[in-house]
């Protein structure tokens, strides 16, 4: 059983972070800001897999100005990321961004930080302070040296000297994330650093890298994390569509048992007796399950002979043999189908069994659980 850390609690838009609430999955857009439709359009497609924050960046007034009507078509709280201009972080906030992420330090002084807190004073908006190991302050630097696992003291006197600069004007409502793109250097890191304060963090591996490289590393850094109790939001940071950002995040979170959202997938790695293109069925399955939330386990398997008795856990799965497919339920037959059409029906059983889930809830008089 994992003993999650006591950390303060904050509330970014409608959902809670830290204390006991559940760790929240957060990604970024990779659109321009200033295009709305765009970035809403993207949007939509994290919420649909499931992202519960989302980031995205500020980059000038117009950009903050865009803030608004993005806002406004989405579901999920809006979180602006600001570098340097603290005009752009007031904007920001005044254009409804429901938290920021800056570095408080590099701001252009106490005068202008003092602006910032105030805006977000007014308009009830936490501050995540985003340290990263190639922005730290040169005196810090001088003094530790670049952060590495044995030594990660660089970044975390860079996270708490910032947290005093917002202490300092009786601010807060603050979330930590210090940054590495070093496995090792963010675990010990992001331990030392629960050791020294009770404000929720925000776990992440800076630029890890492609869907293979970047799911490694953010895995095992952040599992180790997450199986240690630490860690109140995260971001599996990819160099890919963002959407796989979440699908990952929620198989990390499946995997240790501290959230399950929608069907667990499982998929048999294939073998010569494979006779269909299961590589393409067990993708678009997945994509598929990805929009759904009924808890079930759905199997994708190669082959018909073992295929319904391996997965004979899951509660609904696919087999295909040479010009044939089966679907059963709990390892026994369910129906038999051209190859040609094993993916079409297959889907639409999920479709089926989502709706189900959906209709039992509201006759519940709740919404489907996680």
């Amino acid at each position: 059983m994992i003993a999650r850390r006591k950390t303060r609690e904050i509330r970014i838009g409608d959902v809670p972070i830290g204390g006991a609430h559940p760790i929240a999955v957060q990604s970024m857009t990779n659109t321009d800001t200033r295009d709305v439709e765009a970035t809403v359009r993207q949007i939509h497609e994290l919420e649909q897999a499931g992202c519960e924050l989302i980031r995205v960046a500020v980059i000038d007034r117009e950009a903050a100005a865009a803030l608004r009507p993005i806002r406004d078509r989405i579901t999920i709280p809006l979180i602006a990321d600001i570098h340097f201009d603290h005009r752009l972080a007031v904007a920001a906030m005044e254009n409804g961004a429901q938290a920021i992420r800056i570095n408080p330090g590099n701001l252009g002084g106490p005068e202008k930080l003092a602006r910032v807190v105030a805006a977000a004073k007014q308009h009830r908006v936490p501050i995540r302070v985003g340290v990263n190991s190639g922005s730290i302050e040169k005196d810090l630097l001088k003094r530790h040296g670049y952060p590495r696992p044995e030594n990660p003291e660089a970044l975390i006197e860079s996270a708490l000297r910032n947290i005093r600069l917002l202490e300092g004007h009786g601010f807060h409502q603050i979330k930590i994330s210090i940054k590495s793109s070093d496995t090792l250097t963010t675990i010990s890191g992001y331990r030392r650093l629960a050791q020294l304060t009770d404000y929720p963090l925000h776990l992440g591996v800076t630029e890890a890298g492609g869907l293979i490289a970047g799911t490694v590393k953010s895995s095992v850094a952040l599992g180790i994390l997450l199986y240690e109790g630490t860690g109140d939001t995260f971001r599996i940071s990819l160099t890919r569509d963002p959407v796989e950002e979440v699908r990952v995040a929620f198989e990390l979170l499946r995997s240790l048992k501290i959230r399950e959202r929608g069907p667990e997938l499982i998929s048999c790695p294939t073998c010569g007796r494979t006779q269909i293109d299961l590589f393409s069925v067990a993708e678009a399955v997945e994509r598929h399950v990805q929009t759904m939330t009924a808890p079930i386990k759905v199997a994708v398997m190669g082959c018909v002979v073992n295929g319904p008795g391996e997965a004979k856990e899951a509660d609904i799965g696919i087999a295909g043999g040479h010009g044939v497919g089966i679907v059963f339920k709990k390892g026994e037959l369910y129906k038999k189908v051209a190859e040609e059409e094993l993916l079409r029906v297959f889907l639409e059983e999920l479709r089926m069994i989502e709706a189900e889930w959906k209709e039992k809830g509201k006759r519940a008089g709740e919404g489907p659980e996680e």
